[in-house]
């Protein structure tokens, strides 16, 4: 039986594999996917706003709200008044986040080896350029 070429099947199936990986490797450090993705901004964004948070992942602000609640109350980050715009708060990361940042970058590079894996050079940048594409004509479609 042939398949059909379908984008939204294979994207699932790559997310679905992707997510159990990551499920696997961070469950015993009480961290989720979607946690991990903020962790990973905040690395390079440490004191920027929850709703900045939000606009860089493409999140809605409920669902970046309860992610931060969460890492909160695992003791990663913290939300602290911004000294310049008392109505705002700033998220940064605690002691604990940034020691696990070598072992969660570990887990990603692990999961985008493998995933890759067999690619040449050449095609890895082709599949990053056309991930790209894809990703920026998702946009259009709602």
């Amino acid at each position: 039986m042939k398949k059909q070429k379908s984008v939204g099947r294979l994207v699932s199936c790559i997310h679905r594999n992707i997510h159990s990986y990551l499920h696997h490797h961070l469950e015993k450090y009480e961290l989720g996917s979607g946690q991990l993705h903020l962790i990973m901004i905040l690395y390079n964004n440490d004191g920027i706003n929850q709703e900045t948070l939000a606009e860089i992942i493409n999140i809605d602000k409920a669902t970046c709200a309860r992610a931060v609640k969460k890492l909160i109350d695992h003791g990663f980050v913290t939300r602290q008044k911004n000294p310049s715009d008392k109505r705002s708060y700033q998220l940064h990361l605690t002691k604990k986040a940034m020691e696990l940042k070598p072992i969660l970058r570990s887990i990603l590079k692990n999961s985008s080896r493998q995933l890759l894996n067999g690619f040449s050079k050449n095609e890895e940048d082709q599949f990053f350029e056309y991930l790209e594409r894809i990703s920026k004509n998702a946009t259009h479609l709602i």
